[in-house]
């Protein structure tokens, strides 16, 4: 059991390193659009399935709240959080509207939606950021493997070089910490 800890945290030191320098941009850039959306009265809309639905609550939580410093609150809004909307939307239509038609009914030019997926193949995301693009939203994906059609479909991608699920999410949290610590810091100085 000793072996597989060190064996799996070993995996994730050569992750970061790895994402060291090719990162650096992608959240730059990811980062600059949120920060001009949110200071231009916009909100940012997040989504994702299964652990990449937790990391768009958590980064909303983040936002919404606080992150290292109490500031004022920002506008987010995950889209995976009210089952009723979710279950609605599958039933009458189908699952890969989910997110969509949230889009259709908050989404607004000038917001940004984040699209997290592993696989970078979530057709419901896909279908998430062809509709934000029709509004004339901004759209940023969060990906991993090898981007998948979501990193070729958005003009900011922020892709994990990783064919491991586990590593990739390790490196979404980070990412999006990263984000939070830019926003807070060009936004409030601290």
């Amino acid at each position: 059991m000793r072996e597989l800890i060190v064996k799996q945290l070993q995996a994730g030191i050569t992750l970061r390193q790895a994402c060291l320098e090719h990162l650096q941009n992608p959240l730059m850039q990811a980062a600059e659009k949120m920060i001009h959306c949110l200071q231009s009265g916009g909100k940012i809309l997040v989504c994702g399935n299964g652990g990449s639905a937790s990391d768009a609550m958590h980064f909303v939580a983040e936002l919404v709240n606080r992150f290292e410093i109490n500031r004022p609150a920002l506008a987010a809004i995950a889209l995976v959080n009210d089952a009723s909307v979710m279950t609605s939307i599958a039933n009458d239509f189908e699952f890969n509207s989910v997110f969509s038609r949230q889009i259709e009914a908050l989404g607004r030019k000038g917001d940004v939606l984040l699209g997290i997926s592993t696989s970078g193949n979530s057709q419901n995301v896909i279908k998430a950021i062809q509709t934000a693009k029709k509004l004339d939203m901004e759209t940023i994906t969060l990906t991993g493997h090898d981007g998948g059609e979501m990193a070729q479909i958005s003009p900011t991608s922020i892709h994990i070089d990783s064919d491991s699920t586990a590593r990739a999410q390790e490196m979404h949290i980070t990412c999006l910490h990263i984000l939070c610590s830019i926003i807070d810091k060009r936004m409030f100085g601290k």
